[in-house]
């Protein structure tokens, strides 16, 4: 049981850090860490956007060739 929440917090924390990579390239705004004093907390913080940064470039990728995804014209969502 203590097992599946860690699996589940570690999930969790991967999607929120994924979400935040995702932010930093559609808008160029990311979380800065240069605001934490401590040097151990902000490696781990930059650690934890680093993750982020893999998983979304991995989802890019996969997106990219995959026949279920198709490159919009538009910016933004279509109502078509």
């Amino acid at each position: 049981m203590a097992i599946g929440k860690l699996v589940h917090y570690a999930v969790d924390a991967a999607l929120l850090s994924t979400v935040l990579a995702g932010v930093r390239r559609s808008s160029g705004f990311s979380p800065d860490t240069s605001g934490i004093s401590d040097p151990t907390i902000r490696g781990v913080a930059d650690k934890f956007l680093g993750v982020g940064e893999t998983v979304f470039d991995m989802l890019q990728g996969t997106a990219v060739n995959s026949s279920y995804f198709k490159r919009s014209t538009t910016g933004g969502s279509s109502s078509s």
